[in-house]
């Protein structure tokens, strides 16, 4: 259900260091960095930490707050989640669409929900 959970930090180096250290002995560690963010997993990175920054798209891989994004099984059902939410009082924080600076295949829609908090369907899968 859940594909991962990302929340901003003031400082990286401090953030790194202290979930490093705590997520070991869970059996979790460190599987990416992207500059000022960090993603933690055991394979997948379900758990991200990062200093809230604009991409090269203008999307934050970690924005202030917290995030949640939803696994969707294929790239259909992230359009017909963000027409959904966009339906029913959601407000559009990042369209359908790639987001090839995670992935070649990563394809996502961000939206806020009616008390602004950040959801995202993501697909990994190719286009069939």
């Amino acid at each position: 259900m859940i594909d991962h959970i990302s929340i901003g930090v003031r400082d990286i180096g401090r953030a790194r260091a202290f979930y490093d250290a705590c997520l070991a002995p869970l059996g979790y560690r460190r599987v990416m960095d992207f500059g000022q963010v960090a993603g933690y997993g055991n394979g997948h990175p379900g758990f991200w930490v990062g200093v809230p920054e604009p991409s090269a798209d203008g999307f934050s891989a970690v924005q202030p707050g917290s995030h949640v994004a939803f696994v969707a099984p294929d790239r259909a059902a992230v359009d017909s989640f963000y027409r959904a939410a966009m339906a029913t009082g959601g407000v559009d924080n990042g369209y359908p669409g790639l987001r090839t600076h995670y992935h070649p295949d990563y394809y996502a829609a961000f939206v806020l929900d009616p008390d602004g908090n950040r959801i995202e369907a993501v697909c990994h899968q190719p286009a069939i």
